[in-house]
This record gives structure tokens, sequence and C-alpha cells, in this order.
């Protein structure tokens, strides 16, 4: 706890010392994760379940999400040189998605107060 000093023309008794308080270093761990371990691991847990219960609604099961990547990988690799104008078109139709959505987000942003 800091003393005030009595000498101090700003004094004032029973005043809140209002100086800032240097936040203590975040640990390895909590830089990683991002924050406090337990509190992202409820998050990642609700968004699993938002997503896992959409997926299944969708009727879209977590093994056949993972044999269709492998599927996927198996057959650019058995394409050889065609897997590159395979990827391109892959990364072109995600693009035609996921760009339009960026741009909108950053649009939003700008008009965002700080």
């Amino acid at each position: 706890m800091n003393h005030p000093n009595m000498s101090d023309p700003n004094f004032r008794p029973g005043a809140v010392d209002a100086r800032p308080v240097e936040p203590a270093r975040a640990s390895p761990v909590r830089r990683f994760v991002g924050g406090p371990p337990l509190a992202v691991a409820l998050r990642l847990l609700f968004v699993s379940l938002v997503v896992g219960a959409l997926l299944v609604w969708l009727d879209i099961r977590p093994y056949e999400v993972f044999m269709a990547i492998q599927r996927m990988f198996h057959r650019l690799w058995m394409l050889g040189w065609d897997a590159v104008r395979e990827v391109i078109q892959y990364v072109l139709a995600g693009a035609a998605i996921v760009l339009p959505i960026w741009l909108v987000i950053r649009l939003m942003n700008l008009r965002a107060p700080r």
C-alpha cells in the first residue's frame, strides 16, 4: 500500500489513490491461450457446443468431416500436377466467401469508435 505524502499540496485525506497500477506481466501460458486458461477453456467448450449442435442439425458428423478432408488430400495426391489447378479452384471458391466478409468487417471496424 502506498502511504500518502502529507506535504503534497494535492493530498486529500480519505481520497483514493488514482495513480494507474501497472498490470502484472502475463504468464507464458496466459499469453499463449489468450487469457486465463479456465476462462478460455470454458469459452472454447461453449463455442464447440454451439458449432457441434449446428453440425448435428445439418446432419454432418465429425468422422465424415475428417474422412472428407482425408479423401480431398488423397485425391489431390493422386492427381499430381492437376492438383495445383484444383487447389487454386478451392482457394478461389473460398476467397469468394471470405474476402467480402473480411471487407465488410474491416469497413465496420473503421466506423466503430475506439
